[in-house]
């Protein structure tokens, strides 16, 4: 079988049975092709069975030598193992060299959060006197009120809002869907777009039932929301790095702080794993020292 046919089998295996979504999907075939490369470059003229552990030690100094940082390079090793596990169900290969990598050592890097008074700060910079302004502040509302990744809040749906119980649905990584409860500004900010500024935009085709609409009538880009969120940082003066994703972020770690159960955070996040919600538990006894070392008598200097 060519490369090419195998890459395809790959890919529709990746949608079908993994149910991946379309960044994960693109990122896992941008991994295999950088493999294919490899092959090619290193010369490689057997099959996929013939690859073995030192081959496979190669690729890492290849990419490597892309001066890949450990999280790029973990993600890399991460698609060519899911791509040997399917060589193993397609029976092409017999022995899954893979299982013998181990992925570079990642450090705890904590995510980057805002705090109430800092989001207050950035909301106040939205220019409320146009209709675009009045939907970014819906957009920023429901970021930070209902922990969204950016990429399920350009993709939801008109018919995804309850606003009479209070609650979305979010479509999530895998098509997965979730019930998220609406905060209270979030809900009044997206009825105040609904009414005032969505009724008189006129959608483009395939764009009927998006929420959040651009002045054309079609679907906003990530890129678009990144680009929002940055001036609105900016013109805040806050000097952290800010981007959609950290809306996300301050709303996991405010709801720890503020004693919401784990599980539960974790329901409402869309983890799959409770190990990735208990990241926030670790922001909050970051949180915790700070307090103790500003206020505790024996870390005060007189």
């Amino acid at each position: 079988m060519s490369h090419s046919s195998i890459r395809n089998g790959f890919s529709t295996y990746l949608q079908l049975e993994r149910g991946l979504s379309v960044n994960t999907l693109d990122a896992y075939l941008h991994d295999v092709d950088l493999f294919f490369k490899f092959l090619e470059e290193s010369g490689h003229i057997g099959g996929f069975d013939s690859i073995k552990l030192e081959k496979l030690q190669d690729f890492i100094g290849f990419i490597s030598d892309m001066k890949l940082g450990p999280t790029s390079q973990a993600r890399v090793i991460s698609g060519i193992k899911s791509f040997f596990r399917y060589l193993m169900i397609e029976r092409l290969v017999e022995t899954d060299p893979t299982e013998l990598i181990e992925s570079p050592q990642l450090g705890s890097k904590l995510p980057e959060y805002l705090t109430i008074e800092e989001i207050e700060k950035l909301m106040a910079q939205i220019d409320l006197s146009s209709p675009q302004g009045e939907r970014n502040k819906a957009i920023v509302e429901t970021l930070y009120g209902c922990g969204l990744r950016v990429s399920e809040l350009v993709n939801m749906h008109v018919s995804d809002l309850h606003l009479r119980e209070g609650i979305i649905t979010v479509t999530g990584k895998g098509d997965k869907q979730r019930l998220v409860p609406l905060g209270k500004m979030a809900e009044k900010q997206i009825n105040i777009y609904l009414k005032q500024v969505r009724i008189h935009a006129t959608p483009v085709k395939k764009a009927e039932n998006i929420l959040f609409l651009n002045n054309r009538g079609g679907k906003l880009s990530r890129q678009m929301v990144f680009i929002m969120v940055k001036d609105l940082v900016q013109k805040a003066g806050i000097l952290k790095t800010i981007s959609p994703h950290t809306f996300r972020h301050s709303y996991a770690t405010h709801l720890v702080q503020a004693g919401a159960n784990l599980r539960a955070v974790q329901q409402l996040l869309g983890h799959a794993s409770i190990t990735t919600t208990e990241i926030y538990t670790h922001l909050n006894t970051r949180d915790l020292r700070k307090a103790i070392l500003k206020y505790h008598p024996r870390n005060t200097t007189f």
